[in-house]
């Protein structure tokens, strides 16, 4: 989908820090989390939230009280008036949120508008469902998030098997896993240089309340350190594959928030920057090849953004599979290096949602850091689906 008038200010997205999951997050409501991290960010960046009027929630993984949805989080931080949709796509839900955000800017319906994304994968609710067919009545069940990511319902296969059958079809190597693993966790750790300035610019500290009073988690809780001779004692995950724990991601708690507006609403919340929002887009690969579907995803936004591969100054990518890269890299020829200079999920974890908007996050200050330029985030999520977002920073 193509825009033309939907910004996002510099300095109006942001992100908390991630935490592996059963981590210091594993307790915190998603949606309490959510409240707290975006109130702060708002005030320090001086957007009163009754001036948003549009607001939408990004969230996969129900939580207490999440029947209401955005309708909570907006009463909560003082816009009551206000609602907005609540927007779940796996891991491209990001992507849809913003999507969603710059056709209501773009159509005039709104000026200012803000995307919540919020996940717990820790601690996920145990579906029931009764049935009178069981024995004795017994319920059917379902894990939220640990049976989703061993079966898709449609191919019979798990999220790794996605990878390896990817990694197979294209006949990378170990050693080629490893190498991208590698880099990304050097591109992560150039992101904690001079007490991790670049993070601080756009992470917002979680504030957990505690029963003698409060504790802070100020950054990304874990990342291990990682070195060459370490990846290649790892397993694979499967026997005779090339993914092993330290080439894919971990699940995470977090949340991010993104403010979209019009061109003059956003120069005047960014200092005169702004990253406009470009073209979205959105595609499915063949069934058990999830890691190729950014590919797709991202040709589509790029076409409707008027932009070629060679006009991009940088990339960013949820990937949850270092496969991931390596197709991506393959297929569209931008180099590997110029991907995710701060690093990206395959370090820092995915809490699902909001991934794709710390990808985003990061993407605008990289592109602001080079002076401008055209970004693109591209991700895969379930389903063998990806969401895409394009970008451009001027100034």
């Amino acid at each position: 989908m193509k825009f033309t008038d939907a910004h996002i200010p510099f300095g109006m997205s942001w992100t908390s820090p991630f935490a592996k999951w059963q981590g210091p997050l594993a307790e915190v409501n998603s949606l309490d989390l959510a409240v707290d991290v975006t109130g702060r960010a708002l005030a320090d960046r001086g957007l009163p939230p009754e001036e948003i009027t549009e607001w939408t929630l990004g969230c996969t993984v129900p939580q207490q009280h999440s029947f209401y949805g955005v309708t909570l989080v907006s009463r909560r931080l003082g816009a009551g008036d206000h609602g907005g949709p609540w927007i779940s796509r796996a891991c491209a839900t990001s992507a849809a949120v913003i999507e969603h955000l710059a056709a209501q800017v773009q159509l005039g319906a709104h000026t200012t508008t803000i995307g919540v994304v919020t996940d717990r994968t820790s601690n996920g609710p145990l579906m029931l469902w009764s049935s009178a067919a069981s024995p004795g009545g017994a319920p059917t069940s379902e894990h939220w998030v640990l049976d989703p990511m061993k079966l898709d319902p449609t191919t019979g296969q798990s999220m790794n098997d996605t990878a390896e059958n990817t990694a197979r079809a294209a006949g990378y190597t170990r050693e080629q896993v490893d190498e991208v693993a590698l880099l990304r966790h050097e591109q992560y750790r150039s992101a904690l240089a001079d007490d991790r300035a670049v993070q601080r610019a756009y992470m917002v500290p979680v504030r957990i309340p505690t029963r003698r009073g409060e504790e802070w988690v100020t950054e990304d809780h874990g990342v291990f350190p990682t070195t060459a001779e370490g990846l290649a004692r790892l397993r694979p995950v499967t026997p005779d594959g090339v993914v092993t724990y330290g080439a894919q991601t971990h699940p995470a708690d977090g949340c991010a928030g993104v403010v979209v507006a019009s061109a003059a609403r956003a120069r005047d919340l960014g200092g005169g920057v702004t990253a406009q929002v470009l073209a979205t887009g959105f595609a499915r690969a063949e069934p058990a090849y999830m890691p190729q579907a950014p590919v797709p995803a991202a040709r589509r936004a790029l076409a409707d953004a008027g932009v070629d591969v060679a006009d991009l100054d940088v990339v960013t990518t949820h990937n949850p599979f270092a496969v991931n890269d390596l197709w991506f890299a393959e297929q569209t020829g931008f180099p590997l290096e110029r991907m995710n200079p701060y690093g990206s999920s395959l370090v820092y974890g995915h809490p699902q949602g909001p991934t794709g908007a710390r990808a985003v996050t990061e993407l605008i200050h990289a592109l602001h850091a080079r002076g401008g330029g055209i970004g693109l985030f591209t991700g895969c999520a379930a389903g063998d689906s990806a969401g895409a977002v394009v970008v451009r920073v001027d100034g």
